[in-house]
């Protein structure tokens, strides 16, 4: 069967090149004799994958010396608490609410200390970002936390917030490695991997050093402090080792590719193809404001709840997979993540034509 364009918000479509160099070593890693699902996190051979893994991404984003890589499990989600854990020193952050996961991540960081709200979209159901330029922060907070890139609502920070010297955290599940990052702008930058970079059970943080320390809060498991992972390598206990290793493989495709730059150019062209045509077309509308939008997830409507029904189901019998919006706002949402072709989005494109010009 004829590989289906896959426009899920995660996990998602990985470059076919990842995947059939994975499937050639599948039963054999490199004349080791057996394939890296096998193997022990302990060996030379496993060591050589992580540690290029990293160098690899160090590569990619010009990572500084001064600041970690961890290859983490426990998803995005489970940040949301290991990041006051180990960082709410004085029982104080604030919070920037764009879409469910912010709005998750403040949730959680209450069960900690204060978490104050410095702004949110949540009055126009989360379809831009606020303005962040001014915001009123409180001298004493540890950090300001974002979610940069909204993987449900389709809407992206252009800008990061003036956080007045304070300490930044980003959540960059559904835009890492889509585009050049200053990774000193930040003290952490975190994602999932499943969107964009291997498989779902991943997660990378990239931590400044000066943050990895001791001093967390009382009760705070060993598995969830950061310096027990940054002591051991991410080989305190067993890592996601085989995700890890496609990783490693997705980084390699990047830099083949022409590195972050010739990403960012090849993904603002794949979005203005879907979003030229949703401003242009009587049937279909983007739901985000236009300053705001996403280079990597598109939502998008009819108007119509049963015109919508209408569409995913016929998308999907045409070949396109996983147009179904989130459950909490419903409609379409296509996410052309980095390894979605051009002509995935050319075609889905075509096909909304050819449905509009058979319902108007």
């Amino acid at each position: 069967m004829a590989r289906v364009y896959n426009f899920s918000a995660g996990p998602a479509v990985l470059p076919e090149e990842v995947l059939k160099e994975a499937a050639e070593e599948m039963m054999d890693y490199r004349g080791s004799g057996m394939s890296v699902m096998e193997m022990s996190h302990r060996s030379k051979t496993y060591d050589n994958i992580i540690k290029e893994a990293e160098a690899d991404l160090r590569d990619l984003l010009n990572i500084p010396d001064n600041y970690k890589v961890l290859f983490l499990q426990g998803g995005a989600s489970q940040q949301f608490a290991m990041i006051p854990m180990n960082l709410m020193k004085n029982k104080k952050a604030g919070y920037i609410v764009t879409g469910q996961w912010a709005k998750k991540a403040y949730q959680e960081a209450k069960i900690y200390g204060e978490a104050i709200e410095l702004a949110s979209s949540a009055d126009e159901t989360f379809s831009y970002i606020p303005d962040c330029s001014d915001l009123d922060i409180p001298d004493d907070v540890d950090y300001v936390y974002i979610c940069e890139n909204n993987t449900i609502y389709g809407t992206k920070f252009k800008e990061l917030p003036n956080t007045k010297g304070h300490l930044l955290i980003s959540d960059v599940s559904s835009c890492f490695l889509s585009e050049p990052m200053d990774v000193e702008k930040y003290g952490v930058i975190y994602g999932g991997v499943q969107k964009n970079i291997g498989p779902a059970g991943v997660v990378i943080a990239i931590i400044r050093e000066d943050l990895i320390t001791d001093d967390v809060l009382p009760g705070t498991p060993t598995m969830l402090k950061y310096k027990i992972h940054a002591d051991n390598e991410s080989l305190y206990n067993t890592p996601p080792a085989y995700g890890i290793y496609i990783c490693g493989k997705v980084f390699k495709w990047i830099k083949k590719q022409g590195g972050l730059a010739a990403m960012k150019e090849y993904n603002e062209k794949k979005a203005a193809i879907l979003y030229d045509f949703l401003d242009e077309s009587k049937l279909f509308k983007g739901t985000v404001r236009k300053e705001d939008r996403s280079l990597m997830n598109v939502p998008f409507i009819t108007g119509s709840d049963e015109l919508d029904a209408k569409f995913i189901k016929e998308a999907k019998e045409a070949g396109f997979e996983n147009l179904k919006g989130h459950r909490s706002v419903g409609g379409m949402r296509a996410s052309i993540y980095n390894a979605m072709p051009i002509e995935g989005v050319e075609k889905l494109v075509a096909f909304m034509k050819e449905f509009e010009a058979n319902n108007a």
